[in-house]
């Protein structure tokens, strides 16, 4: 996979140093590249504990991320998850430690507890009064001895860096670490592994699947699970968190694992705050990017019952960027339209005939929708099927309530409705067509005169004609035909619509950006979708 790094050999002190170079000046590393990757703060005051924590990077924005004040004294990273030596570590101890002490937050790996270990040993060899604390609040293994530290170690970061910046003593401060680490779990889901630089990217999960208690270094996950959708998915997860969940006030921190994107990410924080089983969690931190595995499609929660002071603490702003704060859950708060907005619905009414013309063609866009996405994939962003789709499914819902005896009321309500439920700029092109088309027929023009009045609103305002590769160049030879029967309107709609694919550059719509061999040879969606309704009706005529 292509990656934007130069070399795998300095993938992370480039990645260091370019959040050193955005840091504002706030932060600064020790002198060792590449054997010794340390990052602390610059305004550091020895007289306070110090605390450190680390690991293997891939997990940006931890750990350096977490730097700075009410957070993190110093991280002390190693190369993509691997741990840093010894060295680095005693490193870190040595550029931060005062007489007030230094505080070691260590995810429970193997390398980090040993790697970190020894060097607690060292420092307080040479004088330095450090703890050490390891943070293992992975569930997905309830009988593994070793638990993994997952991202409920920020938990840690952010409760024992409150104590340590208000001035506590080492004891507190590790005492206070310990505390959050005994109620804390957490349990992560991917779609798909990671790709760490300069390896091929393993492919282990199956279509339909996802992995449910994996770690954070690209390991498989306990067990493969049938992937449904989000609800299912954050319905999975918090069982497991289950035991968690029955104590009270609960903070949840939702944490994206690399790639999932921030809609994603939004619908899982709307399934964790509305599920049942987490009634008890009243707060969240995220979602966010904060303790990732690369570029894993994946996301992961921690859960902690806070008391009164550990609640305080994780609410005490900081100006780190990577931290997103704690916010209260709620319901959704909802405030009436403004007056204006909503229409005036129009006076329902009966007329078999255009009920079943217009839930024929109803039909016709819901069965071409995967089509149609294959056509817009050519030169679009692959929907145009699926937005058709989902206008004309609610179109059909809300035929009863349709004025379908009288033309001049139904244009305008078939464009209210389109407006509403069709995205992009389709909804509002035919909301356009059918508003004037509407207008016409109120001023008396017969039906084929007032489409064709409409089609030419929407080429006024929109600025597309005939030519340049729209659903015009099918709608208007069709419309053009129609008094000559539906048969014929059908057959010039499919002409102008197989037209489109000879059409070497768009001038209108998003396909004036794309290249013009992503074009030749493919219908224009659009007018395929227009076509397909003409002759679906001339098929039943």
């Amino acid at each position: 996979m292509t990656q934007f790094i130069n070399a795998k050999e300095n993938l992370v002190t480039e990645a260091i140093d370019g959040l050193l170079a955005t840091s504002g000046n706030s932060l600064c590393r020790l002198d060792g590249y590449p054997h010794i990757k340390v990052v602390y703060r610059r305004d550091w005051d020895k007289s306070k504990v110090a605390l450190i924590s680390g690991g293997g990077s891939g997990h940006e924005p931890a750990h350096a991320g977490f730097v700075g004040p009410g957070m993190l004294t110093a991280a002390v990273c190693g190369e993509v998850f691997a741990s840093p030596s010894v060295d680095a570590v005693l490193a870190g101890i040595l550029a931060v430690t005062g007489d007030a002490g230094c505080l070691l937050i260590v995810k429970n790996y193997t390398g980090d507890r040993l790697n970190f270990g020894l060097a607690t040993e060292r420092a307080r060899a040479l004088g330095r009064k450090v703890e050490m604390v390891v943070v293992d609040d992975d569930i997905a293994l309830p009988d593994l001895p070793q638990a993994r530290g997952l991202a409920g170690t920020l938990f840690v970061h952010k409760i024992a860096g409150a104590a340590a910046e208000a001035g506590a003593s080492l004891d507190e401060v590790a005492d206070a670490a310990r505390a959050v680490i005994g109620v804390t779990a957490s349990i992560g889901m991917s779609l798909d592994t990671c790709t760490v630089p300069g390896s091929v990217k393993e492919d282990r999960i199956a279509n339909g699947k996802a992995e449910l208690g994996l770690g954070i270094h690209g390991e498989a996950g306990v067990e493969q699970v049938p992937f449904e959708n989000a609800a299912a998915a954050m319905r999975m997860v918090l069982d497991k968190l289950a035991p968690q969940l029955g104590k009270g006030p609960v903070v949840a921190l939702l944490n994206n694992l690399g790639s999932t994107t921030p809609l994603e990410m939004s619908v899982l924080a709307h399934e964790l705050v509305n599920a049942e089983s987490a009634a008890k969690v009243q707060y969240l931190i995220g979602p966010s990017l904060m303790m990732t595995s690369l570029d894993m499609h994946g996301f992961s929660v921690s859960v902690m019952a806070v008391d009164d002071q550990q609640l305080a603490a994780l609410q005490t702003p900081v100006s780190l960027a990577a931290w997103p704060g704690v916010q209260s859950t709620g319901p959704v708060q909802i405030e009436r339209l403004p007056d204006g907005l909503s229409p005036v619905q129009p006076i329902a009414s009966e007329d078999a005939q255009t009920r079943s013309t217009i839930s024929s063609i109803c039909d016709l866009l819901v069965a071409s929708e995967s089509r149609l996405n294959e056509l817009d994939a050519k030169s679009g962003d692959g929907d145009t099927g699926s937005t058709l789709a989902t206008a004309a499914r609610s179109l059909k819902d809300s035929l009863d309530k349709m004025p379908l005896a009288d033309l001049t009321q139904l244009m305008p309500a078939l464009g209210n409705e389109l407006s509403q439920t069709m995205g992009g700029s389709s909804g509002v092109i035919l909301a356009i067509f059918f508003n004037a088309t509407g207008d016409a027929c109120a001023r008396g023009l017969p039906v084929e005169k007032a489409l064709l009045e409409g089609l030419e609103r929407v080429s006024q305002v929109g600025g597309a004609v005939a030519g340049d590769r729209t659903m015009i160049d099918a709608l208007q030879p069709a419309l053009q035909a129609l008094p000559s029967g539906i048969a014929d309107a059908a057959k010039a709609a499919r002409a102008g619509a197989d037209n489109t694919a000879t059409i070497r550059r768009a001038k209108a719509g998003r396909a004036a950006y794309v290249p013009e061999e992503n074009l030749v040879g493919h219908n224009d969606p659009g007018a395929e979708a227009v076509a397909r309704v003409f002759e679906g009706l001339a098929a039943g005529s």
